[in-house]
């Protein structure tokens, strides 16, 4: 299985596989609207503008597992659009650590084992994949995304 089987959905329910992105560099995160790590939408964002044309795609990921989200994918993705002008694509609100968590954090923390261990320590965990669905890199929550930024550019390499 590749990371390419794993169905998705959007914020309104909108089901796709992730082989959609066959090709690009995908930065998955786990994300959180209360959260003190929140204001990172702010350069997920700007990472997005900058290497979107290049092939860099960013994937929100609102979890409540750690108990800061609000109750709905809409409304998540709607605080972080009006707050931070996110327009990165937004899913569904997922469990990312447990016998529920959904299937892409099982796949991403399964096959980024060396980089912290093998669950999600909290929200904004964030996920390298480079442009042949490899997972080349994970940050946790206090690595602000321009941090990688050289890391990002080698994914689309």
């Amino acid at each position: 299985m590749s990371i390419y089987d794993i169905q998705v959905a959007l914020e309104d329910g909108t089901e796709y596989s992730l082989d959609r992105y066959k090709g690009k560099a995908m930065l998955i995160v786990n994300t959180a609207s209360k959260c003190g790590f929140t204001p990172q939408f702010e350069e997920l964002e700007g990472l997005y503008k900058n290497y979107q044309d290049e092939g860099l795609v960013i994937l929100g990921f609102p979890s409540n597992q750690f108990k800061q989200e609000v109750a709905t994918a809409e409304e998540a993705a709607s605080q972080c659009r009006l707050t931070y002008g996110v327009t990165f694509p937004m899913h569904e609100i997922v469990k990312v650590n447990g016998k529920d968590a959904h299937p892409i954090f099982d796949y991403l923390t399964s096959h980024s084992k060396g980089f912290l261990g093998n669950s999600v320590k909290w929200n904004f965990t964030k996920f390298l994949v480079n442009r042949n669905g490899e997972v080349v890199g994970r940050y946790g929550s206090a690595d602000k995304p321009s941090s990688f930024e050289d890391d990002i550019k080698k994914a689309l390499a």
